[in-house]
């Protein structure tokens, strides 16, 4: 179980980094840390000033609290830190307004450096519209010419994003650092298994710390979903569920395109007939923008296109975090037969559906780790992997590596996923010889065939693929610097 913290070392450095050119220069720096919720954001930060050895203030702001609220805690915190060189200068009664507020952090601040970490940002924003315009004035004026890191979290990647828009008052003034889930290689040293389980538990988990801290070291993900069965309050389920649920609270036409898309329907066409209602499907001039604010706003959603020289149709949608896909495609049935003490039911029901839903979960995350590795394949300038379809889906491409996406101008390989409990074999070859011609811009008296196996491979596989990659080339390619 992961008692301890888990990853994060390429963020914890970047963190040092600047804590060191702070106390060079004597001057200020800001660094914005967004990221959906439950990825770790809070313990980061958290983690970071343990280890940094100097003063700091953590306030984290209360969703719904009133201006005159959040001050007056926020002052609290302050006066209860170590930060204050003097505590007494933190005034007991609270003050009138941020501004204010602001006046008082800095008129404590130590000469020497420190560390101040606002949480929960879009909170305070939504709380006080005159927030972000007080937060640039203080730090134009006060913060930055101290010796001062100043942290900014928020889990509304759009609102965290809107902060240092152009045409936003912190527009210039702060670094940004987008923070994702662990990934399979982190993962898997926090949990202590194999290459083949790691990633395993890294789809049904998201790398989301909150639900690997209930995972027991060693445990495979298949016989710790079915463990999590009998307990209707595990992360497992609650984690994906408060995270669909904070942001999209009403069952409305988005939540309705969301769990549409959870349950398996890709094309746009598919999305607005399940996501529609008895007057039939949503219409594509509704339809069309709640899927690009889901995509580029929330991020929920991630859009695939076929990647090859051309280009060609379907685009295809999924959710972009594995943990909230597990979650929408079986995990949700589970947790409501768990809820009524059919344990042994919900774990029946994950068992049937685990060995499909895994074998298409893990293609977009072999995608990443081909192009993370890039460099050291034979072909490094194959920077861009995807799949590629066509309109029939007949024939489906698992990866096709290029130079560029989604319209290339050379391909460099195409190649079959095969993550099952079986070796990747001569039928399976056989097939991508024959599909992958299809793909328009494949040459194959230039570009090559490669798989990806769970199981291992045949010797006739073996002998005409020009790569076979195992589950322990996935975790490698995680683990190297690249992927830091």
């Amino acid at each position: 179980m992961t008692t301890g913290f888990a990853g994060r070392g390429s963020e914890l450095a970047l963190l040092r980094k600047r804590l060191a050119m702070i106390a060079e220069s004597g001057t200020g720096t800001a660094l914005v840390i967004r990221g959906r919720r439950q990825v770790g954001k809070s313990r980061l930060a958290q983690e970071f000033c343990d280890r940094a050895g100097v003063p700091y203030l953590f306030s984290t702001a209360t969703k719904g609290a009133s201006p005159v609220e959040a001050i007056a805690a926020f002052l609290a915190e302050l006066r209860d830190s170590a930060l204050p060189r003097d505590p007494d200068l933190v005034p007991a009664e609270p003050t009138a307004s941020w501004p204010d507020a602001f006046r008082v952090l800095a008129s404590v601040l130590p000469d020497s450096p420190t560390v101040v970490v606002l949480d929960e940002l879009p909170w305070l924003a939504e709380q006080d519209e005159t927030f972000d315009g007080a937060l640039q004035t203080a730090w134009d004026r006060l913060l930055s010419k101290r010796p001062v890191l100043l942290l900014l979290l928020g889990s509304d990647l759009h609102m965290m994003e809107r902060l240092t828009a152009y045409d936003r008052p912190f527009f210039g003034r702060a670094d940004n650092l987008l923070l994702g889930p662990l990934n399979p290689a982190e993962v898997g040293g926090a949990l202590s298994l194999s290459a083949m389980d790691a990633i395993d538990a890294y789809l049904l988990s998201g790398g989301l710390p909150g639900i690997l801290r209930a995972w027991p070291d060693g445990v495979p993900a298949l016989q710790f979903a079915e463990r999590e069965c009998a307990d209707p309050a595990s992360p497992l389920f609650g984690v994906p569920e408060a995270a669909l649920l904070a942001e999209f609270p009403a069952p409305d036409i988005t939540r309705r395109v969301i769990e549409a898309v959870g349950g398996g329907n890709r094309t746009h066409a598919n999305i607005a007939a399940e996501a529609g209602s008895r007057t039939g499907a949503v219409p594509s001039g509704t339809l069309t923008p709640i899927l690009h604010r889901l995509v580029d706003d929330k991020h929920v959603l991630a859009i695939d296109e076929p990647l090859s020289v051309r280009s060609t149709k379907p685009a295809l949608y999924r959710i972009a975090d594995t943990s909230l896909r597990f979650y929408l495609a079986m995990g949700r049935s589970a947790h409501e037969l768990s809820r009524r003490g059919r344990a042994a039911a919900a774990a029946d029901l994950i068992n049937r559906r685990w060995a499909s839903w895994r074998g298409r979960a893990v293609e977009p995350t072999i995608q990443e780790a081909l192009s993370l590795a890039a460099a050291d394949l034979p072909w490094p300038e194959a920077t861009a992997v995807g799949g590629w379809w066509n309109r029939a889906f007949d024939p489906e491409i698992d990866l096709v590596g290029a130079d560029r996406a989604p319209v290339a101008r050379k391909l460099w390989y195409a190649g079959s996923v095969k993550w099952l409990d079986r070796p990747f074999g001569a039928p399976d070859l056989a097939m991508l010889q024959r599909n992958a011609p299809q793909v328009p811009g494949f040459d194959p008296e230039q570009a090559a065939l490669i798989g990806v196996s769970r199981s291992g491979f045949t010797d006739s596989a073996t002998t005409n693929l020009a790569l076979c990659w195992l589950p322990g080339d996935i975790i490698s390619a995680f683990a190297s610097p690249a992927a830091g």
